[in-house]
């Protein structure tokens, strides 16, 4: 089993995880340190504990958006499609038809 010690908010934490697990843990702590450090820049006296109580909803509202935005993309209604055309088949349908009459004519002698 690994060891790391992490910094977060300017205090160390060790903690264990999976061997080969290290450098994934080191950079997951950097980036709550990064929300912490954010925290810290608006101002505001906070604990230890409020400081990663809110860097941890600042996570876990990302996560929420990102989950949104997976669930668009996963029923076709992604980031900004166009919502799609009941009409599209029979539109397609009429093209292919063109297309199948110009080729007939072209090959008429």
């Amino acid at each position: 089993m690994g060891q790391v010690t992490v910094r977060v908010g300017g205090y160390t934490h060790p903690v264990s995880c999976e061997d080969g697990q290290e450098g994934h843990l080191i950079a997951l702590a950097a980036d709550v340190d990064r929300r912490v450090s954010s925290i810290r820049a608006m101002g505001g006296q906070f604990g230890e504990s409020r400081l990663l109580l809110l860097a941890a909803l600042l996570l876990a509202d990302e996560i929420h958006d990102l989950r949104v935005e997976l669930s668009r993309a996963r029923s076709g209604m992604g980031g900004g499609a166009a919502a799609p055309d009941p009409q599209l088949a029979e539109r397609l349908g009429r093209v292919a038809e063109r297309i199948e009459g110009i080729a007939a004519s072209l090959e008429r002698p």
